[in-house]
């Protein structure tokens, strides 16, 4: 299949107006495929040759104003349509199309719980044409005319407001939009619907989720509702579709997509089981930041997919910022500092870094591989720096000019730093520059200096080249009669580089450079400093500040410049006292992924934890009062994580309870069975009634993974063998399948395995595309074996086997985490 270049794009979009797509679709002819049939109505401005895109099981038909063209010059997911001439033109297509079991183009999933199917559709970023024929590039945006045929018992649910007759299912004609954005989820839908300011909103999920999204469907419709409000106030133009429905749907491979009036979401987002009020405030998160694509992104879409940032970096800032602004949870940025910047510092580090806005995206193969930490984590943060820097009211003025220009057209960055400017007399071309043109994390380190009468000054070192505006919180210790906590002094805002030393009176027992957390830049700590945050972190008066210095001491841990042990030994100190969720959950995910299974030698690991395990024993304790149920959530999911013997967590399994709780419900536990298959504690018998009793998709889920981890030899070529070697795991079973099978318990047993996964972790992403190769990338890498022999490996697939785009980045990555690991074992 041949990839569309961006060259190939622009001289298409120079040749073609496409105005409108007819599309019938029939899903009632099988479990396999479906129907697609497709008339496009375009012009040619000149006389010229061009293509159309699909990729169909059989192409039964094509005509070209009437004439037939042979359906055999189908060249891999090219039509050739040659010969234009100047003028309107009518195109045809009848096509047979495969269903998906890997959540791309039309995915079909049949829910093991009570047999009932669902469709739907992801067209990102070049999937429609599994779907319909499309001249499918962002830019040639056209209206979309969409009828679909189903099961007489289905809803069907699309881009705009539907009518149904005898089983036919018609929607109202789009805007303009792009190809990519096109959305139809089919089956026979649960769903919740209501009205706000004149428009149509509907919940939708699968049938037996019905329970569990009746009983969020308030907080789930008072967010929506909220952050709809919120953008009215912000923008000037009015939501631009017909409707908007939010549908949860099966096996999805992102968190969401922005289909415009139809927002796709994973259904994990229903929730089935406890969750603590941070991952409630990510869902949240999640459905403010696919209603800000409603402007950035679908009224207002990139030219090429070298600006992507100007979908992903808006719609993550803005729905961080227009959470806190407009629902109960006002703490977002915490959330987003301790876990979603760390995933742009990452991303930023290595080999595969790539600018936010990136001159040179050759082809949508490219593109895709950039849908990562930078283009969301580190977009979001430059954004919020800018705010910062140019104050909201000029950056909303500038925001609404370029909606106002460009709206239900595309735009590129420079037309987006043009309409900035236009609303400031500071340089954005300048600051675009700066921070989106540029490649890599700055570190910032005070230097503090004594000066006369026991006064000190403040000077900042930065390794980068980046302009920051920074705030510097002064912290001395609280003397009165409590003791024990820090107060701020000062807040100095400094604007980087620093030409002049600042005065900052006497020595403060800490100086923490980027409080607030406004920039995007790792932060370094002098001495004093450090022995404070090492002795009082926990006294720090805002869980933003605290989660700035645990950035900081996760960077240090990972650039080698502190011992994972420290970091341990911080968490043992500090999260006992920690209120904010956000920080817990994301200092013990660090110390349990990072620190024992990877930067700790396996020697270390016991020891590392039986620390760990201790410290949730604490936090379990310290919630024995019912008081804070998201806290003890999380400490007894850790604590089930990094159990060396199995005896607690059975007799909790046992008993279907924690003491004191909570009770087991499926996640712990499907969780709890996964650590008993871990440490050999448990058998397929167990793993059977365990899915007799939880047959759903997520039980499914759950046996695959614990069925993978036995310590069995039989056990492991079974999940070899369904991962690599057959083709019928949907991708949400092959992540399964993968997240059991390697264990640092059972390294010996699994050795034979990392040397046999290069080449076919290389095969299985050749036949099944994108979706699996990322699955195969980042879930199926053997991360445990810390050692130069795997490294070696990595690297000769890298140089010798010619993996596919998509695998070739993961591992990348991967490798380059692994030769960190090395690094900081060596240190």
């Amino acid at each position: 299949m041949s990839v569309l270049t961006r060259d190939e794009a622009q001289t298409r979009a120079e040749l073609l107006d496409v105005h409108r797509y007819t599309i019938d679709l029939d899903l009632t002819r099988g479990d396999d495929t479906f129907d697609s049939r497709t008339l496009i109505r375009f012009a040619a401005r000149v006389d010229g040759d061009t293509f159309v895109e699909l990729k169909p099981a059989e192409l039964r038909s094509v005509t070209l104003d009437g004439h037939p063209l042979d359906p055999e010059a189908l060249d891999g997911n090219r039509l050739p349509l040659k010969d234009l001439t100047a003028g309107e033109h009518e195109l045809r297509v009848d096509a047979t199309m495969r269903y998906s079991r890997t959540g791309e183009g039309m995915h079909r999933f049949t829910d093991p719980t009570d047999g009932e199917t669902y469709v739907y559709t992801q067209l990102f970023l070049d999937d429609v044409q599994r779907v319909f024929a499309a001249f499918d590039q962002p830019d040639l945006k056209a209206v979309f005319d969409l009828s679909v045929k189903a099961p007489q018992d289905w809803t069907v649910l699309t881009n705009g407001i539907t009518e149904q007759t005898d089983g036919v299912w018609k929607a109202a004609p789009t805007p303009l939009i792009s190809t990519y954005l096109v959305a139809v989820a089919a089956g026979p839908w649960h769903s919740v619907r209501t009205e706000h300011r004149g428009l149509p909103f509907g919940l939708h999920c699968r049938r037996s989720l019905a329970p569990y999204l009746d009983a969020d469907a308030d907080e789930l419709l008072d967010i929506t509702r909220a952050c709809f409000d919120r953008y009215h106030e912000k923008f000037d133009e009015p939501y631009p579709f017909d409707s908007y429905d939010q549908a949860f749907v099966p096996e999805f491979n992102a968190g969401a997509m922005e289909n415009p009036g139809l927002v796709t979401f994973r259904d994990e987002f229903v929730y089935r089981s406890a969750v603590t009020d941070t991952e409630r405030q990510t869902r949240a998160m999640v459905i403010a930041h696919e209603m800000a694509h409603m402007w950035f992104g679908d009224l207002v879409t990139l030219k090429w997919w070298d600006d992507i940032w100007l979908n992903e970096s808006f719609a993550e800032y803005m729905g961080y910022q227009t959470l806190t602004e407009a629902t109960r949870f006002t703490d977002t940025w915490t959330d987003f500092g301790v876990t979603r910047k760390s995933w742009g510092y990452d991303a930023d580090q290595r080999p595969s870094t790539h600018p936010v806005a990136p001159e040179a995206v050759d082809d949508t193969a490219s593109a895709l591989l950039n849908f990562d930490g930078i283009s969301y984590a580190k977009g979001a943060s430059a954004l919020r720096q800018l705010v910062a820097w140019l104050g909201e009211k000029d950056f909303l003025a500038g925001i609404n000019t370029h909606f106002a220009r460009h709206k239900f057209a595309n735009a590129t960055l420079a037309d987006f730093i043009d309409n900035l400017a236009a609303a400031t007399d500071r340089d954005v071309h300048a600051w675009a520059d700066a921070w989106l043109r540029t490649t890599g994390v700055d570190t910032l380190t005070p230097r503090i200096a004594p000066g006369e009468h026991g006064t000190c000054a403040l000077t900042v070192d930065r390794a980068g080249s980046r302009p920051h505006r920074v705030a510097a919180g002064l912290y001395d210790r609280d003397l009165g009669d409590d003791g024990g906590q820090l107060v701020l002094r000062e807040c100095l805002h400094l604007d980087l580089p620093q030409t002049d030393a600042h005065p900052i009176g006497k020595r403060p027992a800490l100086l923490l450079l980027n409080d607030g957390d406004l920039s995007y830049a790792k932060v370094r700590f002098d001495p004093e400093s450090f022995e404070t945050v090492r002795k009082e972190l926990s006294g720090l008066p805002e869980p933003l500040t605290r989660a700035v210095v645990w950035n900081a001491l996760r960077d240090a841990v990972r650039d080698g410049e502190l011992a994972p042990g420290a970091y341990l030994e911080a968490a043992r100190a500090h999260l006992p006292l920690e209120t904010d969720l956000a920080i817990v959950q994301g200092v013990l995910a660090f110390a349990s992924t990072y620190i024992t299974d990877r930067y700790l030698t396996p020697e270390e690991r016991p020891a590392a934890l039986a620390t760990l395990s201790d410290l949730c024993r604490d936090l379990i304790r310290r919630t024995e009062d019912g008081d804070n149920p998201g806290l003890r959530l999380i400490a007894v999911r850790h604590r089930i994580d990094v159990a060396a013997h199995p005896d607690t967590i059975a007799a909790w399994l046992a008993d279907g309870t924690v003491p004191g709780g909570p009770e087991l419900d499926p996640e712990l536990r499907w969780r709890v069975l996964a650590r008993l298959a871990v440490l050999g504690a448990t058998d397929e018998a167990a793993i059977a009634a365990e899915l007799e009793r939880d047959p759903s998709a997520t039980g499914q889920e759950g046996a695959a993974r614990c069925r993978a981890a036995l310590p069995d030899p039989e056990a492991k070529a079974r999940a070899w063998e369904a991962m690599f070697g057959s083709d019928t795991l949907s991708n949400y079973l092959f992540t399964a399948t993968a997240r059991g099978f390697w264990q640092p318990e059972q390294a010996d047993l699994v050795g034979e395995y990392v040397g046999r996964y290069y080449a076919d972790a290389v095969a299985v992403a050749d036949r099944r595309g994108p979706a699996i190769a990322e699955a195969a990338g980042r879930w199926a890498f053997p991360a445990h074996a810390v050692d130069p022999d795997t490294l070696r490996l990595g690297e000769a697939c890298l140089r010798d086997a010619d993996p596919t785009p998509a695998l070739r980045r993961k591992l990348a990555d991967q490798l380059d985490d692994l030769a960190r690991a090395l690094r900081v074992r060596e240190a």
